[in-house]
Parts: C-alpha cells; sequence; structure tokens
C-alpha cells in the first residue's frame, strides 16, 4: 500500500504540525482564555458570597430591630394596661362615691318616711282611741244606761288594745 509507505516520509512533519497546532492551542485557550474564564469565576464566587454576607448582616440587623420592636410594643402594651387599670380603679372609685351618696340620700328619705309612717300610727291610734273611747262612751250609755267619764273609757280602750 502506498499509503503506508508514505508514512515514514510524512510522520515527522506530521507530527511537527500536531505540536505546532497543539502549542498553538495550548498557548491561546490554556494561557489566554482559561485565566480570564478562571477569574470570572473568582470574580462571581466573590460577589455571591459578600452578597450572602450583606443578606446575613440584613438579616440580623432585621432581627434587631424586630427584638427591639417587640420590647417596646410589649412596654407599650403594659403601659396600656396600667392607664387600663387604673382608669378601672379611678371609675370604680367614682362609683362607689355616687352610690354611696345616694345610698346616704335613700337611707335619708328612709328615715324621713319611717318617721312620718310612726307619726301617722300614732296620730292614727291616737285618732283610734279617741272614735273607741267614744264608741265606749256610747256603748255603755245605751246599753247600762249610766255615764262613763271619758279617763275611765280610755283606760279601758287601751288595755283593751294592748291585749289585742
Amino acid at each position: 500500500m502506498p499509503q503506508i509507505a508514505q508514512l515514514a516520509d510524512t510522520y515527522s512533519s506530521q507530527i511537527f504540525w500536531m505540536l505546532v497546532f497543539f502549542g498553538i492551542t495550548f498557548f491561546l485557550i490554556g494561557r489566554g482564555m482559561v485565566p480570564k474564564v478562571m477569574s470570572t469565576v473568582e470574580l462571581r464566587d466573590k460577589q455571591i458570597a459578600d452578597d450572602l454576607a450583606a443578606a446575613q448582616a440584613a438579616r440580623d440587623a432585621a432581627d434587631t430591630q424586630e427584638e427591639a420592636w417587640r420590647e417596646r410594643e410589649n412596654a407599650n402594651r403594659a403601659e396600656a394596661q396600667a392607664v387600663i387599670s387604673e382608669a378601672k380603679a379611678k371609675a370604680a372609685a367614682s362609683s362607689e362615691k355616687k352610690l354611696a351618696a345616694a345610698q346616704k340620700r335613700l337611707d335619708a328619705k328612709l328615715e324621713k318616711a319611717a318617721a312620718e309612717i310612726d307619726a301617722a300610727r300614732e296620730s292614727a291610734m291616737a285618732e283610734v282611741e279617741d272614735v273607741a273611747t267614744e264608741a265606749v262612751q256610747d256603748i255603755v250609755a245605751r246599753l247600762a244606761g249610766t255615764k262613763v267619764d271619758k279617763r275611765s273609757a280610755r283606760s279601758a280602750v287601751k288595755k283593751a288594745l294592748a291585749d289585742a
């Protein structure tokens, strides 16, 4: 075969050109493009790490602010509860005073009404005694035909009312 016979003549020239192309490829890609790609990858990795650090710092700051807000909110809530409790206490004291004043007025009216009732009862009892005394005098005069003095008739009426 003629191709195999030429192989020895062209072998060294093919190896030379193969080394030239591999050398050019090595220097163009290995020394030219790969370092640029690697620096871009390193820059990207650094930027990602910086962004992650900034995000973590922002998260920490947000957590700190949230904690401070919660503390302020709890303090405000406690203060509001204190104000509400104070207002309830004042309202209860005010209501207690108003109720006490109203109770005093009612007690005074009750005492006055009881005194009026007692006075009316005594007046009614006196009138009943007077009417009963006159009735006793009348009855005795009609039945027995004698007159009883007013003092005796009154004492008999009082005795009868006391027994009843």
